[in-house]
């Protein structure tokens, strides 16, 4: 498109929207590595344990949290004086561009946005790649019954979770200025990695691949006839 600008509304919808769902998906994970964990370690009451008013709340915990991280970034930024030009180095609104565009002293706010994102970023990473370690230290010397099919499952949420913390990591556990990686990043960020997440979790389910392998059945039988 060669339409590009945005209204200001909408640059602080885009930086809302992407910090919501982004804190979201980062609970949501964390939910995941604690299912993991009442699976393995206490199978026997896994179903006592993981109710389904349980699972309700964590997901609704999951939103809570990226609502209440989502909208302390715009609290900020909506108060922010811009003198202009209002030119951001990269094609989406985020927190790291909008704040430089400021012309006021933002040393103190860039503190308080490093440490919403950035450091809760990198705690949550440390903590789960831990807890997905003892996990799998778990699974090597406890019992072969269904071994292998959760080692798989710790597998592919450790492969989620490098996904979407690496450019996270990259974007806010650093001085919010320009380098030359950060297009590239931000284009992994919010296209790439989104569109692999569906697919990691898809391509390692068996009954996902047997249905997709049915459908291409039916559709190559369909055109032979």
């Amino acid at each position: 498109s060669q339409q590009k600008t945005i209204s200001s509304r909408s640059c602080i919808a885009q930086l809302f929207f992407l910090h919501f769902l982004g804190g979201a998906e980062i609970f949501l994970l964390i939910a995941m590595a604690f299912d993991r964990y009442v699976a393995i370690c206490k199978p026997l009451h896994y179903a006592t344990l993981m109710r389904k008013m349980l699972c309700w709340v964590l997901v609704g915990t999951a939103w809570a949290g990226g609502f209440t991280h989502s909208i302390i970034q715009v609290a900020f930024v909506v108060h922010l004086p811009f003198c202009g030009p209002n030119e951001l180095d990269n094609f989406f609104c985020d927190v790291t561009q909008v704040i430089k565009l400021a012309c006021t002293n933002t040393y103190i706010l860039e503190f308080i946005m490093f440490v919403n994102s950035g450091l809760v970023v990198f705690i949550c990473f440390i903590l789960l790649l831990i807890s997905y370690g003892v996990l799998l230290i778990r699974l090597k010397t406890g019992l072969s019954r269904g071994k292998s099919k959760a080692a798989s499952t710790c597998t592919t949420h450790i492969i989620i979770v490098f996904v979407m913390f690496g450019p996270a990591i990259y974007i806010y556990c650093r001085p919010f200025c320009s380098l030359p990686l950060d297009k590239v990043v931000a284009v992994f960020h919010t296209m790439v990695f989104p569109l692999m997440n569906p697919m990691i979790y898809t391509l390692r389910n068996r009954e996902i691949l047997s249905a997709m392998k049915r459908l291409l059945l039916q559709h190559f039988l369909g055109r032979g006839k």
